[in-house]
């Protein structure tokens, strides 16, 4: 069998960075972590091939070479995979579909032409499309009915990939998170019991991205990493010795519950591993909304302490944050600033709700009729809220534009940035020192003419520059690549703000801003009853 794996487009969001790929003549931030999977799933005797659509389009001569077409998709890509399967179909082609997006709403890839819908976790869902394939079968779908065992994990194919694009790489270590936030469709699909590979499993995975001569960035996509902490202390105490031996080759960033500024010894084995950034969903400041949505882990210490700690051990935050639960009072996109401020946060995600396909909240409001319709809770910063909130969409909309743009005005993140890297703590380790790429010096000379030559910045810029290398050294390198990512800020702001906007006015002149006030009193008794 000839198998060809398509990686659909991601639209521009906050994490396409392109400003910043630009900078480091890199195509994507990260590659198709599932594609790769999928394929080192599959029998080995078969034939492979990767398009990811995010460096470029198939051929036709890779359309034509191919006897199965395999995609997989996010929610964020579901136009771009839509329009593939209709190409392959266009082709005469047999197309199998797999990931999130289709495991949550497998009739909208059924209804374009999909032939075979491998749902769920492929592990156990792969295995039937083979026999299915074999047998001469040309449609089908497949479901699990339980969750698979990732010790049995086979190690992605990384070499389908075209490297020299992406900026990190990705690896997993868990599925599944233990806690229980209504908005979340990470239980829905992974589970509440976390489940882990074995230490070897996830070093055999960074010994064959070392043989292959990756030695940049390494992203642990795991949505909560510290989900199973017994496994993970077990893993890093051995990635620490891995890491010393091969002279520190990768930096890991990763995600994980605010509930790790609690585990002091967790915090020291990350950071002496080769961990430099954790992202943190906070969501929001406000107790009472994180009590409504059953984020009770964020409730139990200081928000603005937990950071602090993780900022002091070694770690750079990144913070989701997310406006429009139910029972919210009016101004907390302000507040949401003021918190990533004193916290000094640099990087936010930043987003309005949404209800996703098949999560508790998802049931929940379609039970009080509250979606939206031909809505589907894409999650972008430049999607309007796809179900009516209990103030009214117009002023939450336009409370959430301000705050955005207010947290990546230049100045302020400048500021912010500076005041985290300044109390940041360092590694024990130090990496040989080496001679920097010419892409990366290119890129630094960059930054340093727009944001500390030509725009307003720049007297910011110097001054905390100057300050950090003389009051904590050991960070500058880190330091100037979170200055980095303002160039891609500054475009995102506006992005955000015009298609919001765009998205409102028609909003609006469909009539649509109905009265709140039955909401508002539905979500209320809601509240009421979870608070008793």
């Amino acid at each position: 069998m000839r198998i060809l794996l398509v990686y659909p487009i991601f639209p521009k969001t906050f994490w396409s960075y392109e400003k910043i790929l630009e900078l480091v003549d890199r195509k994507v931030l990260l590659p198709p972590l599932g594609l790769v999977t999928v394929a080192a799933i599959l029998p080995q005797e078969w034939e492979f091939k990767l398009v990811d659509r995010n460096i470029r389009p198939a051929t036709e001569a890779e359309w034509a070479w191919a006897d199965v077409v395999i995609l997989s998709a996010m929610i964020v890509q579901k136009q771009d995979l839509l329009e593939q399967i209709q190409e392959a179909k266009k082709r005469g082609k047999l197309v199998a579909v797999g990931g999130p997006y289709p495991t949550s709403v497998p009739h909208e890839v059924e209804n374009v032409g999909a032939d075979f819908l491998i749902l769920d976790e492929g592990e156990i869902t792969l295995p039937m499309f083979i026999e299915a394939i074999q047998r001469g079968d040309t449609s089908g779908t497949f479901r699990a009915t339980e969750k698979p065992d990732v010790t049995s994990t086979p190690i992605p194919r990384f070499d389908l990939l075209e490297l020299n694009a992406y900026d990190m790489m990705s690896v997993q270590f868990s599925r599944g998170c233990p806690f229980q936030c209504e908005f979340c469709d990470i239980i829905v699909l992974y589970g509440r019991k976390p489940r882990t590979k074995t230490p070897a499993q996830l070093l055999a995975e960074l010994d064959c991205l070392y043989e292959l001569g990756w030695r940049r960035g390494v992203f642990m996509v795991d949505d909560n990493f510290i989900g199973n902490k017994r496994n993970v202390k077990l893993l890093l105490k051995e990635l620490k010795v891995w890491m010393a031996e091969h002279k520190y080759p990768f930096r890991f960033d990763t995600e994980a519950s605010i509930d790790l500024a609690q585990d002091s010894e967790m915090l020291e084995l990350m950071v002496e591993s080769g961990f430099s950034a954790v992202f943190l969903g906070i969501e929001t400041p406000d107790e009472d909304s994180l009590q409504m949505t059953k984020k009770f882990q964020n409730t139990r210490s200081s928000l603005t302490e937990a950071v602090e700690t993780i900022i002091k051990a070694g770690l750079r935050p990144m913070a989701g944050f997310i406006i429009g639960f139910d029972g919210e009072k009016a101004g907390a996109g302000d507040r949401i600033v003021r918190f990533a401020e004193q916290a000094a946060i640099p990087s936010t995600t930043f987003a309005m709700l949404q209800a996703l396909p098949n999560t508790a909240l998802w049931h929940r409001l379609k039970k009080e009729g509250r979606l939206r319709e031909n809505q589907d809770g894409n999650i972008n910063q430049t999607t309007l809220m796809n179900f009516l909130p209990t103030r009214p969409l117009e002023e939450l909309a336009r409370e959430y534009i301000e705050a955005f743009c207010t947290l990546y005005d230049p100045v302020q993140y400048l500021d912010r940035t500076y005041r985290c890297f300044l109390m940041m703590g360092l590694p024990t380790w130090k990496a040989p020192a080496k001679m920097p790429e010419w892409i990366v010096v290119k890129a630094l000379l960059i930054v340093i003419w727009r944001q500390g030559i030509k725009r307003e910045t720049r007297w910011k810029f110097w001054h905390h520059l100057f300050s950090i290398l003389k009051r904590n050294p050991g960070v500058i390198e880190h330091y100037i690549s979170a200055c980095a990512h303002n160039e891609h800020f500054l475009e995102y702001r506006q992005i955000v703000r015009d298609q919001i906007e765009s998205q409102l006015a028609e909003y609006l002149a469909q009539g649509a801003e109905t009265p709140y006030v039955l909401v508002k009193e539905k979500a209320e008794e809601k509240a009421e009853a979870v608070v008793s």
